[in-house]
Protein backbone atom coordinates (compact mmCIF):
# COMPACT_ATOMS: atom_id res chain seq x y z
CA UNK A 1 0.00 0.00 0.00
CA UNK A 2 0.93 3.62 -0.93
CA UNK A 3 2.58 5.66 1.92
CA UNK A 4 -0.23 7.95 2.06
CA UNK A 5 -3.19 6.06 1.10
CA UNK A 6 -5.89 7.52 1.50
CA UNK A 7 -4.89 10.56 3.68
CA UNK A 8 -6.41 13.67 2.60
CA UNK A 9 -4.19 16.71 2.66
CA UNK A 10 -4.25 20.71 2.86
CA UNK A 11 -1.07 21.56 0.70
CA UNK A 12 -0.69 25.56 0.74
CA UNK A 13 1.53 27.32 -2.15
CA UNK A 14 1.42 23.93 -3.80
CA UNK A 15 1.54 25.42 -7.58
CA UNK A 16 4.83 25.93 -7.99
CA UNK A 17 8.08 25.01 -6.67
CA UNK A 18 8.25 23.18 -3.35
CA UNK A 19 4.78 22.84 -2.58
CA UNK A 20 4.08 21.28 -6.35
CA UNK A 21 6.50 18.87 -5.51
CA UNK A 22 4.92 17.75 -2.45
CA UNK A 23 1.62 17.74 -3.94
CA UNK A 24 2.83 15.91 -6.49
CA UNK A 25 4.42 13.17 -4.37
CA UNK A 26 1.81 12.93 -1.74
CA UNK A 27 -0.86 12.18 -4.82
CA UNK A 28 1.31 9.21 -6.01
CA UNK A 29 1.39 7.97 -2.38
CA UNK A 30 -2.39 7.50 -2.61
CA UNK A 31 -3.27 11.25 -0.93
CA UNK A 32 -6.38 13.52 -1.85
CA UNK A 33 -4.82 16.63 -2.09
CA UNK A 34 -6.42 20.07 -1.87
CA UNK A 35 -3.67 22.69 -3.85
CA UNK A 36 -3.98 25.30 -2.43
CA UNK A 37 -1.88 28.47 -3.80
CA UNK A 38 -3.32 31.85 -4.53
CA UNK A 39 -1.32 32.12 -8.18
CA UNK A 40 0.84 35.47 -6.46
CA UNK A 41 3.85 37.26 -7.67
CA UNK A 42 6.92 36.45 -5.19
CA UNK A 43 5.89 39.67 -3.50
CA UNK A 44 2.66 38.47 -2.74
CA UNK A 45 1.17 41.27 -5.29
CA UNK A 46 -1.93 40.05 -8.00
CA UNK A 47 -3.69 36.04 -8.11
CA UNK A 48 -4.01 33.82 -10.92
CA UNK A 49 -6.00 30.25 -10.39
CA UNK A 50 -3.62 29.18 -13.22
CA UNK A 51 -0.64 27.39 -10.93
CA UNK A 52 -2.99 25.46 -8.56
CA UNK A 53 -5.26 24.01 -11.42
CA UNK A 54 -2.76 22.81 -13.35
CA UNK A 55 -0.90 21.05 -10.74
CA UNK A 56 -4.12 19.23 -9.82
CA UNK A 57 -4.88 18.74 -13.97
CA UNK A 58 -1.23 16.89 -13.74
CA UNK A 59 -2.05 14.83 -10.72
CA UNK A 60 -5.58 13.45 -12.37
CA UNK A 61 -3.71 12.48 -15.31
CA UNK A 62 -1.33 10.80 -13.79
CA UNK A 63 -4.77 9.05 -12.07
CA UNK A 64 -5.11 10.93 -8.72
CA UNK A 65 -7.52 12.40 -6.54
CA UNK A 66 -7.17 16.50 -6.33
CA UNK A 67 -8.80 19.87 -6.21
CA UNK A 68 -7.97 23.29 -6.54
CA UNK A 69 -8.47 25.89 -4.04
CA UNK A 70 -7.17 29.77 -4.62
CA UNK A 71 -8.04 31.13 -0.68
CA UNK A 72 -5.63 33.54 0.45
CA UNK A 73 -4.31 31.99 4.02
CA UNK A 74 -3.06 35.25 5.34
CA UNK A 75 -6.81 36.13 6.10
CA UNK A 76 -8.69 33.99 8.70
CA UNK A 77 -11.48 33.26 6.91
CA UNK A 78 -9.68 32.34 3.92
CA UNK A 79 -7.55 29.77 6.20
CA UNK A 80 -11.44 28.38 6.92
CA UNK A 81 -12.23 28.48 3.52
CA UNK A 82 -9.53 26.23 2.70
CA UNK A 83 -10.13 23.67 5.20
CA UNK A 84 -14.43 23.77 5.01
CA UNK A 85 -13.19 22.95 1.08
CA UNK A 86 -11.02 20.03 2.25
CA UNK A 87 -13.87 18.37 4.67
CA UNK A 88 -16.44 18.86 2.12
CA UNK A 89 -14.59 17.62 -0.83
CA UNK A 90 -13.24 14.69 1.19
CA UNK A 91 -15.43 14.38 3.98
CA UNK A 92 -12.51 14.87 6.49
CA UNK A 93 -8.57 15.87 7.21
CA UNK A 94 -5.82 14.53 8.12
CA UNK A 95 -2.69 16.71 6.88
CA UNK A 96 -1.86 20.11 6.48
CA UNK A 97 1.59 21.37 4.95
CA UNK A 98 1.97 25.25 5.51
CA UNK A 99 4.22 26.52 2.56
CA UNK A 100 2.55 29.16 1.04
CA UNK A 101 5.89 32.08 1.11
CA UNK A 102 6.49 35.63 -0.50
CA UNK A 103 9.48 38.13 -0.49
CA UNK A 104 9.63 41.47 0.30
CA UNK A 105 13.27 42.09 1.15
CA UNK A 106 14.52 45.37 2.71
CA UNK A 107 17.62 46.13 5.12
CA UNK A 108 15.77 47.03 8.34
CA UNK A 109 16.53 51.02 8.16
CA UNK A 110 14.48 51.28 4.68
CA UNK A 111 11.87 48.52 5.26
CA UNK A 112 8.55 50.03 4.98
CA UNK A 113 5.29 48.82 7.34
CA UNK A 114 3.55 47.11 4.33
CA UNK A 115 6.79 45.00 3.51
CA UNK A 116 6.66 44.00 7.35
CA UNK A 117 3.22 43.53 6.93
CA UNK A 118 2.75 41.49 3.67
CA UNK A 119 5.86 38.80 5.02
CA UNK A 120 5.14 38.12 8.13
CA UNK A 121 0.98 38.09 7.12
CA UNK A 122 1.83 35.12 4.70
CA UNK A 123 4.32 33.24 6.06
CA UNK A 124 3.42 33.32 9.87
CA UNK A 125 -0.35 34.37 9.92
CA UNK A 126 -0.73 31.95 7.21
CA UNK A 127 0.66 29.04 9.00
CA UNK A 128 -1.26 30.18 12.57
CA UNK A 129 -4.60 30.55 10.60
CA UNK A 130 -4.40 27.28 8.85
CA UNK A 131 -3.14 25.66 11.78
CA UNK A 132 -6.00 27.04 13.70
CA UNK A 133 -9.17 25.75 11.53
CA UNK A 134 -7.72 22.40 10.96
CA UNK A 135 -6.68 22.25 14.47
CA UNK A 136 -10.70 22.69 15.52
CA UNK A 137 -11.54 20.77 12.81
CA UNK A 138 -9.51 17.85 14.56
CA UNK A 139 -10.63 19.04 17.96
CA UNK A 140 -14.33 19.12 17.13
CA UNK A 141 -13.34 15.06 15.66
CA UNK A 142 -11.62 13.83 18.78
CA UNK A 143 -14.43 15.62 21.45
CA UNK A 144 -16.76 13.36 19.40
CA UNK A 145 -15.22 10.30 19.84
CA UNK A 146 -13.20 9.63 16.57
CA UNK A 147 -9.52 9.90 17.34
CA UNK A 148 -7.71 11.57 14.23
CA UNK A 149 -4.44 10.16 13.20
CA UNK A 150 -3.47 13.92 11.90
CA UNK A 151 -0.26 15.66 10.77
CA UNK A 152 1.30 19.07 10.43
CA UNK A 153 4.09 20.11 8.51
CA UNK A 154 5.13 23.54 8.58
CA UNK A 155 7.89 25.59 6.57
CA UNK A 156 10.04 27.39 8.52
CA UNK A 157 13.89 28.16 6.68
CA UNK A 158 17.93 28.46 7.11
CA UNK A 159 17.34 32.11 6.97
CA UNK A 160 15.62 32.26 10.25
CA UNK A 161 16.50 29.35 12.09
CA UNK A 162 20.04 28.55 11.64
CA UNK A 163 22.14 31.10 9.47
CA UNK A 164 20.55 35.04 9.64
CA UNK A 165 20.65 36.59 5.76
CA UNK A 166 21.16 40.31 6.11
CA UNK A 167 18.37 42.01 4.31
CA UNK A 168 15.80 39.52 5.54
CA UNK A 169 14.58 40.53 8.76
CA UNK A 170 10.23 40.09 8.13
CA UNK A 171 11.38 37.12 6.24
CA UNK A 172 13.58 35.35 9.08
CA UNK A 173 11.33 36.74 11.45
CA UNK A 174 8.80 35.21 10.24
CA UNK A 175 10.55 31.77 9.79
CA UNK A 176 11.89 31.58 13.05
CA UNK A 177 8.05 32.34 14.41
CA UNK A 178 6.82 29.49 12.72
CA UNK A 179 9.73 27.10 14.32
CA UNK A 180 8.30 28.16 17.88
CA UNK A 181 4.63 28.00 16.86
CA UNK A 182 5.74 24.36 15.62
CA UNK A 183 6.58 23.14 19.00
CA UNK A 184 3.80 25.09 20.93
CA UNK A 185 1.02 23.33 18.43
CA UNK A 186 2.45 19.88 18.92
CA UNK A 187 1.99 19.96 22.64
CA UNK A 188 -1.13 21.40 22.27
CA UNK A 189 -2.60 18.99 20.18
CA UNK A 190 -1.21 15.49 21.20
CA UNK A 191 -4.27 15.14 22.74
CA UNK A 192 -6.70 15.30 19.73
CA UNK A 193 -4.33 12.91 17.78
CA UNK A 194 -2.20 15.20 16.00
CA UNK A 195 1.52 15.31 15.21
CA UNK A 196 3.32 18.81 14.21
CA UNK A 197 6.74 19.28 13.05
CA UNK A 198 8.47 21.97 10.76
CA UNK A 199 11.16 21.47 7.47
CA UNK A 200 13.82 24.34 6.69
CA UNK A 201 14.32 23.27 2.90
CA UNK A 202 17.02 24.42 0.82
CA UNK A 203 16.15 24.28 -2.67
CA UNK A 204 15.56 26.15 -6.24
CA UNK A 205 12.10 27.77 -6.13
CA UNK A 206 11.42 31.43 -7.62
CA UNK A 207 11.45 32.89 -3.94
CA UNK A 208 15.27 31.40 -3.68
CA UNK A 209 16.21 32.16 -7.06
CA UNK A 210 15.27 35.97 -6.41
CA UNK A 211 16.93 36.43 -3.12
CA UNK A 212 19.81 38.64 -3.05
CA UNK A 213 23.53 37.19 -3.45
CA UNK A 214 21.84 34.06 -3.21
CA UNK A 215 20.02 33.78 -6.89
CA UNK A 216 22.98 33.02 -8.66
CA UNK A 217 24.08 30.28 -6.84
CA UNK A 218 21.18 28.36 -6.96
CA UNK A 219 20.85 29.09 -10.74
CA UNK A 220 23.77 27.60 -11.19
CA UNK A 221 23.34 24.43 -9.15
CA UNK A 222 25.13 22.21 -7.24
CA UNK A 223 25.58 18.08 -7.88
CA UNK A 224 26.39 15.13 -6.19
CA UNK A 225 28.94 12.85 -6.60
CA UNK A 226 26.06 10.92 -8.97
CA UNK A 227 24.96 13.83 -11.01
CA UNK A 228 22.00 14.32 -8.72
CA UNK A 229 20.57 18.07 -8.90
CA UNK A 230 20.54 19.17 -4.78
CA UNK A 231 18.96 22.15 -5.12
CA UNK A 232 15.90 20.60 -6.61
CA UNK A 233 12.83 21.07 -5.07
CA UNK A 234 11.89 17.96 -5.37
CA UNK A 235 14.54 16.57 -2.75
CA UNK A 236 12.75 18.43 -0.06
CA UNK A 237 9.48 15.99 -0.59
CA UNK A 238 9.80 12.74 0.62
CA UNK A 239 10.46 14.17 4.31
CA UNK A 240 6.89 15.57 3.92
CA UNK A 241 5.59 12.85 2.72
CA UNK A 242 7.27 10.43 5.70
CA UNK A 243 6.04 13.36 8.47
CA UNK A 244 2.60 13.18 7.49
CA UNK A 245 2.50 9.46 6.71
CA UNK A 246 0.03 7.67 9.62
CA UNK A 247 2.67 5.60 10.74
CA UNK A 248 5.55 8.32 11.53
CA UNK A 249 5.69 8.78 15.39
CA UNK A 250 8.10 11.43 15.64
CA UNK A 251 6.11 15.14 16.52
CA UNK A 252 7.81 18.73 17.99
CA UNK A 253 10.57 18.90 15.69
CA UNK A 254 12.49 20.72 13.42
CA UNK A 255 14.44 19.53 10.26
CA UNK A 256 16.69 21.11 7.35
CA UNK A 257 16.93 19.41 4.52
CA UNK A 258 18.88 19.76 0.96
CA UNK A 259 19.49 17.53 -1.44
CA UNK A 260 20.49 14.09 0.06
CA UNK A 261 20.86 15.81 3.72
CA UNK A 262 18.26 15.71 6.54
CA UNK A 263 19.41 17.29 10.03
CA UNK A 264 17.46 17.85 13.12
CA UNK A 265 17.92 20.98 14.72
CA UNK A 266 17.93 22.22 17.96
CA UNK A 267 16.57 26.03 19.93
CA UNK A 268 18.50 28.57 21.72
CA UNK A 269 20.37 26.77 24.00
CA UNK A 270 22.59 28.34 27.42
CA UNK A 271 26.29 28.51 25.38
CA UNK A 272 27.91 30.34 28.60
CA UNK A 273 27.37 31.67 32.32
CA UNK A 274 27.86 34.31 34.98
CA UNK A 275 26.47 34.55 38.53
CA UNK A 276 26.63 36.27 41.22
CA UNK A 277 25.18 36.37 44.95
CA UNK A 278 22.70 39.32 46.05
CA UNK A 279 22.12 42.02 42.99
CA UNK A 280 23.73 42.72 40.16
CA UNK A 281 26.23 45.59 39.50
CA UNK A 282 26.28 46.83 36.37
CA UNK A 283 30.37 47.00 36.44
CA UNK A 284 30.75 43.17 37.38
CA UNK A 285 28.42 42.71 34.67
CA UNK A 286 30.29 44.92 32.46
CA UNK A 287 33.65 43.31 33.13
CA UNK A 288 32.43 39.82 33.41
CA UNK A 289 30.37 39.07 30.30
CA UNK A 290 32.32 41.15 28.33
CA UNK A 291 35.11 38.73 29.26
CA UNK A 292 32.67 35.54 28.30
CA UNK A 293 31.95 37.04 25.62
CA UNK A 294 35.86 37.75 24.17
CA UNK A 295 36.66 35.21 21.35
CA UNK A 296 38.88 32.86 22.40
Amino acid sequence: MAALEGRVAVITGAGRGIGREHALLFAREGARVVVNDLGAANDGSGSDAGPAQEVVDEIRAAGGEAVANTDDVSRWDGAAALIERAVSEYGRLDVVVNNAGILRDAFIASMGEAEWDAVIGVHLKGHAAVLHHAAAHWKERSKAGEQPNAAVVNTASASGVTVPNAGQANYGAAKAAIAALTLVAAAELERYGVRVNAIAPIARTRLTLATPGMGAVFAAGVTDASGHDLFDPSNISPLVGYLASADCPITGKVFAVQGGSIQELGGWSAVGEIETEGQWRLGDIAERLSGAAAPA
